[in-house]
């Protein structure tokens, strides 16, 4: 098995990067990959304590990874509070341990923050939410998924997990941030 190299505080630039757990990472890739500003999207684990974990070890619930996505974007186009709108928006945060049909610790809703700034801004924007149970911890590492898991969405749209859960989140996307999303 190929061993991947994390992303940590001290390998990465703080500025314009987030990382969100909102559920199924193919999900929240494909949502935020559409909007302008955004120079990449990477599918991983992050929040456990298991380094390089595997699909199959994060689906146990026995690491405490999320699956989740590291956002590199530039913050002259998208703010981080406009990132956190979407993030709150395109899944239940209310919510324990599940978005819709997925159920387990890897779908609970976290925000890893990379800075004491990300974190006043995640804890405001959560503040909004009625109830949410979304995680706001700091960032240590983010471990990119396997490669059949990235750009599932786009590789993949006949699949009928992509017609069902995900091309709705796309239509909802370009209706309601119009205005964010790629041409």
């Amino acid at each position: 098995m190929e061993t991947t190299r994390p992303t940590s505080p001290k390998t990465q630039s703080l500025a314009g990067v987030a990382t969100l757990a909102g559920g199924c990472f193919w999900c929240t890739e494909a949502i935020f990959k559409r909007l302008k500003g955004i120079t990449s999207v990477a599918s991983g684990y992050c929040g456990g304590n298991v380094p390089n974990p595997t699909y199959q070890q994060v689906c146990s619930g026995s690491t405490g990874h999320t699956e989740a996505i590291q956002i590199k974007f530039d913050p002259k186009i998208i703010s981080y509070e406009k990132l956190l709108e979407v993030f709150f928006k395109f899944h239940d945060s209310t919510t324990l341990n599940r978005q819709g049909a997925d159920i387990g610790t890897q779908y609970r809703s976290a925000i890893f923050y990379h800075s004491e700034e990300q974190k006043k801004t995640a804890e405001e924007a959560k503040s909004k939410i009625n109830g949410a149970t979304t995680q706001i911890v700091p960032f240590a590492n983010f471990y990119p998924a396997e490669d059949y898991h990235k750009n599932y969405y786009d590789n993949n749209r006949s699949q009928g997990y992509c017609q069902i859960v995900i091309d709705p989140k796309i239509q909802k996307l370009y209706k309601e941030f119009k205005n964010e999303v790629i041409d």
